[in-house]
């Protein structure tokens, strides 16, 4: 009866690992819009004097490295017991905000390689790519600029596109985005994501002519909603491919179409601008995928605090205007897990 029983369990302990191993190749994706993470000094070619210890914000070493702490802390959570290997992030200004962030205690370990550049942004505001090379090896980095021929003298953030080998053995494509806000209104600034759309779509076309059904993730705070024009028609991000061999698909509508829920919000209303978008290869059932099929807005209670003007909760961000909230983001992380 002890060696039958002996032997169950070792059976059982068995499956248990066969289980995990099935497992072992998996990558957590997120995308974080942190918020002005602006370091101390004045760059006199962009408007950030606000974010200075003189400037309208008072920004100290102290307030600068608490906001470094809170994102650190926020990036170490998504996945529980493991670091995120790929981590897309925009409102960053510069690669010294980066370096101190892989840096903190609970990065450093990861070993974080780093892909940004200054963008034209008249706030000084970039997009950037951290990844771990245990995971992902980067061999391609493009900076696509987003050009308005409408309004030349106009500039935004350019749109971050890397290729690599995860896992070692798949390529993935990755494209970071910072589309143009709606600061001046919602229709006066319509034609410049639209534009940032048309401008995306052309080069994925141009990517599917050289590679095959490529495996790709378009992430980013696109400051518009999934089922707006810019996203859902220009850009070609739906529910699903409705019969064609290859799309692009919005894992975010779903929660969009969720009531009060988001990831940023606007007096009463929860928006869903952070969007993880993937082409349907990755939703297949076998080799490189997305778990589940799905992706989801991280939501952790110490990313937010109560809304005593519009009921229910909000984001607890760094500031509301002047007044210092020692918080984390006005938006909160969205994430995937890629699996093999």
């Amino acid at each position: 009866m002890l060696k039958q029983l002996s032997i169950l369990l070792a059976l059982l302990f068995m499956n248990i690992l066969m289980a995990y191993a099935q497992h072992d190749e998996r990558a957590y994706f997120v995308f974080y819009n942190v918020e002005n993470l602006f370091d101390l000094v004045d760059d006199s070619l962009t408007a950030d004097e606000e974010f200075t210890p003189d400037g309208a914000k008072h920004w100290t070493a102290g307030r600068y490295y608490d906001k470094i702490d809170r994102i650190a802390r926020t990036l170490s959570s998504v996945g529980e017991w493991e670091m995120p290997a790929l981590i897309g992030m925009c409102e960053v200004e510069n690669r010294n905000v980066i370096q101190d962030l892989i840096e903190h205690r609970y990065l450093k370990a990861t070993n974080y390689s780093v892909l940004h550049r200054e963008s034209p942004d008249s706030r000084g505001i970039d997009v950037a790519f951290l990844y771990n090379p245990a995971v992902f090896s980067a061999d391609t980095a493009v900076w696509i600029p987003v050009n308005f021929p409408f309004a030349p003298e106009s500039a935004t953030r350019d749109i971050l596109y890397v290729r690599g080998l995860i896992f070692k053995t798949d390529t993935l494509h990755v494209f970071i985005n910072h589309w143009p806000s709606r600061w001046g209104g919602v229709e006066a600034t319509k034609p410049k994501r639209a534009e940032a759309a048309l401008q995306l779509r052309a080069y994925i076309d141009s990517l599917c002519m050289v590679f095959r059904d490529p495996r790709l993730i378009i992430a980013g705070d696109l400051n518009d909603n999934p089922t707006d024009a810019a996203v859902h028609e220009i850009l070609g991000a739906k529910k699903n491919c409705d019969g064609k061999a290859f799309c692009l698909v919005n894992l975010m509508l779903d929660d969009y179409h969720r009531q009060h829920y988001g990831s940023l919000k606007y007096k009463s209303d929860w928006e869903v601008y952070d969007q993880l978008i993937v082409s349907s290869p990755l939703l297949s059932e076998n080799g490189l995928r997305v778990r589940g099929g799905d992706a989801h807005i991280f939501r952790a209670p110490f990313l937010l605090t109560e809304d005593e003007r519009y009921m229910g909760y909000k984001p607890l961000r760094t500031y509301a205007g002047p007044r210092y909230l020692d918080g984390y983001s006005d938006h909160l992380p969205v994430y995937l897990e890629l699996v093999k």
